[in-house]
């Protein structure tokens, strides 16, 4: 899948979920390509103790009762919805499990305002209606619809960012298993297969957007993806991200441990700030999360390959750092500041490293953008 600018999980892991479904003797719920032992194992990666006969890399960095959670949820008849905070992984971790248990994970509907029912349920060729009438040939199953066809995993990204009527249509396809389709005549009722099931994600900063109802909220089962404390983890998850960039992009270029701190601290210095600061006005406006974190480095990884001397310095980093989270100006930038001369500087002269090269690198970007 060379050509592919990216790949689904299904694809890009390909290899690994034939193997694990040719190994694979576990009983399997519904029509699901791989049992749960082996979706948490696919989705956790392989210990020692699992005994295996070859490396099954880990993809999704949390902990293991959310994935188990999240497993047992969808062996039943209830949806699924993933909520926490931008960039904990919650599409990610959707779609690993999607393509573990259907091996299709692009069945997805994307929430946004302009989000209508058709999105949800069906839409028409029109061309085809006027020549041919309305019949099941000319009309456009949703990805929730083909979902439910196929006995696999539909997903709904967003779910808040849609208005409450749109919500509102995935009650009686969660609860009744099935999408009526009035237009039609004769076979005007789509059943679901055995296996359907949705996995929805929400932001819970969207919180008071568009509010689920009682309803609906008693058709999913609610897993919180917490955010990312833990430094080691963090790191991995960073460390992960960026190995998986450069080999897409095919670049040679070495990411210094001492670097990959510097980044860790200066995200936990600000997360601090914020948690400390007394108004938003205070605080960034990005939330300083690990995804914005990876998109950090991704930035200074890049530019050290096109336009630096292909190799990752602290004052490309820095540079990186302020361009991706100073989205106010001139608060922001402040905020900035204001970090790079009551953090940094002092932490230069105390422990020196790279931190005298970050420090210069932020105040030339800030200088730049001011």
């Amino acid at each position: 899948m060379s050509d592919v600018l990216r790949a689904p999980a299904e694809l890009k892991y390909a290899e690994e979920l034939d193997w694990l479904e040719s190994i694979d003797d576990s009983p399997k719920p519904f029509a699901w390509r791989l049992s749960p032992k082996m979706v948490r194992l696919f989705v956790l990666g392989a210990e020692r103790a699992d005994g295996l006969d070859r490396e099954i890399s880990q993809k999704w960095f949390g902990d293991r009762s959310i994935v188990e959670r999240a497993i047992v949820t969808l062996a039943s008849d209830r949806g699924l919805l993933l909520i926490g905070d931008p960039g904990t992984g919650k599409s990610w971790l959707a779609e690993l499990l999607a393509a573990a248990i259907s091996r299709n994970s692009t069945l997805v509907v994307q929430g946004t305002a302009g989000t209508t029912e058709d999105h949800i349920k069906y839409s028409w060729n029109v061309s085809m209606v006027i020549a041919k009438g309305q019949s099941r040939e000319s009309m456009i199953p949703s990805p929730i619809m083909t979902a439910m066809e196929a006995g696999s995993i539909g997903r709904f990204e967003e779910l808040t960012r849609s208005t409450s009527d749109v919500q509102d249509a995935l009650i009686s396809i969660l609860s009744e298993k099935y999408i009526s389709v009035p237009e039609l005549d004769s076979d005007g009722i789509v059943f679901a297969k055995p296996g359907f099931s949705v996995i929805a994600t929400a932001n819970s900063r969207d919180r008071g957007v568009n509010d689920l109802s009682s309803a609906l909220k008693r058709r999913f089962n609610f897993v919180r993806i917490p955010v990312v404390t833990n430094k080691k983890s963090e790191a991995e998850i960073v460390r992960f991200r960026t190995e998986e960039l450069l080999r897409r992009h095919q670049i040679e270029l070495d990411v210094p441990p001492t670097l990959l701190d510097v980044l860790l601290r200066s995200f936990g210095d600000l997360r601090a700030a914020a948690t400390s600061a007394g108004s938003d006005d205070e605080k960034l406006e990005s939330a300083l999360s690990t995804a914005e974190q990876i998109g950090v480095l991704e930035d200074a990884v890049l530019h050290s390959n096109f336009f630096g001397e292909r190799a990752l310095t602290a004052r490309t980093l820095a540079s990186s750092l302020v361009g991706s989270l100073a989205r106010r100006e001139p608060e922001d930038l402040a905020i900035l500041n204001k970090y790079l001369h009551g953090v940094v500087e002092p932490r230069s002269k105390d422990e020196g490293g790279d931190w005298p090269e970050f420090l210069d690198g932020g105040r030339d970007a800030i200088a730049t953008l001011s």
